[in-house]
């Protein structure tokens, strides 16, 4: 027998058993509802009007016309209750025995025979419920009996259920599995041996088909062959670094997942293509077939640039090698190039070290700058004869140290020109800051510079200029950067004016310089990292401009130059006000 047909048998028979269950149950509990409910109606009323008869008939003589209202009322009820043999004939002669009552209300001989009416009728009743209540516990009884045959019926149906299925379904299934492990580690004589007439027999033939094939399959060459190809795939595949394989003619034999994955190719895609062909439509394909020759170091003599591929959701840095294949024929002398492998091996953490060493040099640097400017400064006032008259030794220990800070900014400045600011993390404290303190430290800062040149420094501030919610520090640095570039760029005995103004929620510093000014084509790029107006002759690293932008717009605020060719610049940044 099948196992469809066994489940359905199975499970048919206990859901029939169920429902005879069910259908038995709710005829006896009908029928106990019956029998329960002719009770009450039938019998327990009339005893009720029967009561309150009596307590009627006991209060005749204390208020006759309410007491007789209340007997006639549940006489009435009465005669429509009628249900038990003889009850009948006891009412009407209640009702004649009312009726001479009514007309003589203080005969106690009529009283005494409505009361053995009543007392009569209270007794068949009684009797009823009696007779009626023995119904329904035999009704009960003969429900608990079928209720049991039909739930131990249920029972021993589900309980074979329990104990057999699951082993008829289970057991060969297991069986199933061991053989299938045995498969799996290349015991291709394994077979399985039920042979039922069920599904399982059918999936047993099968089976035992399939073994047999895998069989002749595995003691046959073109297996040996697969498995090699299979194990240098598998190989291939676990290397991380994009490997692409081409036979002489350019064709693509294999590409691991790795070089899949950043060309963005499926392997139905690439395998079996040419690659010129793919190189019309992948420019990643492109970059690495076109001018191989002039990227190849041994012919090239020059080792071959890096290959900035966006691969893993980030910019990568990969570099090409092309190892050529060549093999010997059987029975020649001279070798035979049957292909290249293309290897893109991954420097991305090197390149990813390397900016972090350019990062820690600029920070490092600027850092430096600062106090070497304060050295200098100091120098500075050492040497005014205000100061104090110094003798030779003083004198020659001041050059020395003036000798020494000006070879730390020359080293300095080397080292921003290596610097790059891609993967530098700004770390700002942002708080209210007073706008006028940051111009006066950094008119402070820079005021040796602007006297050496004879350069007037003008403050333009409005008045009761509300705070702004800044790294002052680094906002100190912005406008000496600002002020530095306008003293370096203007003529000597010059002006250059600080202004400081409220625009809408923002405050505006500006630096105002009376320089040559600077080319509209240019004014998009002077932030920049890197970038020098052409024809400047002014040293730089070109970097202090792009540092500025980074650190106003970390802060939230906004930073640009007006300028116009021969008329001077303006250089503003804008911060948001508290």
């Amino acid at each position: 027998m099948r196992i469809k047909t066994k489940l359905n048998l199975g499970v048919g028979l206990l859901f029939l058993m169920i429902i005879i269950l069910s259908l038995v149950a709710a005829f006896y509990i009908f029928s106990i509802k019956k029998d329960t409910e002719n009770i009450l109606k039938a019998n327990y009323n009339t005893l009720e009007y029967s009561r309150n008869m009596l307590l009627s008939l006991d209060e005749i003589n204390v208020d006759e016309e309410k007491a007789i209202v209340v007997f006639e009322t549940n006489l009435k009820n009465q005669i429509a209750n009628i249900t038990e043999i003889g009850e009948d004939k006891v009412t009407y002669n209640l009702q004649k025995s009312f009726d001479f009552l009514e007309k003589n209300r203080t005969d106690e001989t009529i009283k005494n025979q409505i009361r053995q009416d009543i007392f009569e009728i209270m007794k068949l009743n009684m009797i009823a419920i009696k007779e009626k209540s023995d119904i329904a516990s035999h009704t009960a009884e003969t429900a608990n009996l079928w209720i049991a045959i039909t739930g131990t019926l249920c029972f021993l149906i589900a309980f074979n259920l329990l104990v057999n299925l699951p082993n008829n379904i289970a057991n060969p299934i297991k069986e199933l599995t061991g053989s299938i492990k045995e498969i799996a580690n290349k015991n291709y004589s394994e077979r399985v041996h039920f042979m039922n007439h069920n599904e399982y027999g059918d999936l047993a033939k099968s089976f035992n088909t399939m073994a047999q094939k895998l069989e002749e399959y595995s003691n046959s060459n073109l297996h040996k062959l697969s498995f090699e190809k299979k194990r240098l795939e598998t190989l291939i595949n676990n290397m991380h670094d994009p490997i692409i394989g081409l036979d002489n003619q350019g064709v693509i034999l294999f590409a691991n997942d790795e070089a899949l994955k950043i060309m963005g190719l499926k392997s139905e895609e690439a395998i079996g293509k040419l690659a010129s062909t793919l190189a019309l439509t992948n420019d990643l394909m492109k970059s690495l077939i076109v001018n191989n020759l002039s990227n190849d170091p041994e012919t090239s003599g020059q080792k071959p640039l890096p290959m900035k591929i966006f691969a893993d959701g980030k910019e990568s840095y990969f570099e090409k090698e092309t190892v050529t294949i060549t093999i010997k024929p059987t029975g020649e002398d001279q070798t035979i190039i049957i292909g290249d492998v293309i290897i893109l091996r991954n420097i991305t953490v090197f390149k990813e070290l390397d900016f972090a060493k350019t990062n820690f040099i600029a920070t490092v640097s600027h850092e430096l700058k600062t106090p070497i400017a304060s050295i200098k400064m100091s120098l500075q006032l050492l040497e005014k004869p205000a100061t104090g008259s110094i003798n030779t030794d003083q004198k020659q220990l001041i050059d020395g140290i003036k000798e020494d800070s000006q070879r730390l900014l020359k080293i300095t400045g080397e080292l921003l020109e290596l610097s790059q600011l891609e993967t530098g993390n700004i770390q700002l404290n942002m708080e209210k800051s007073n706008p006028y303190e940051i111009i006066n430290y950094a008119i402070e800062a820079i005021k040796v510079q602007a006297e050496q040149k004879q350069i007037e420094l003008r403050i333009e501030a409005e008045h009761n200029l509300p705070e702004v919610k800044a790294d002052s520090e680094k906002t100190a640095w912005v406008l000496i950067n600002f002020l530095t570039n306008a003293i370096r760029y203007s003529s000597e005995n010059s002006s250059i004016t600080v202004q400081l103004k409220k625009e809408n929620n923002q405050i505006a510093f500006q630096v105002i310089d009376t320089g040559k000014g600077i080319d509209s084509r240019y004014k998009t790029k002077i932030f920049d990292k890197y970038f020098q107006v052409p024809g400047s002759h002014k040293s730089g690293t070109g970097l202090g401009l792009a540092i500025s932008k980074e650190f106003i717009e970390a802060q939230g605020g906004t930073i640009g130059i007006e300028s116009e060719l021969g008329l001077g610049s303006t250089f503003y940044f804008k911060l948001g006000i508290v």
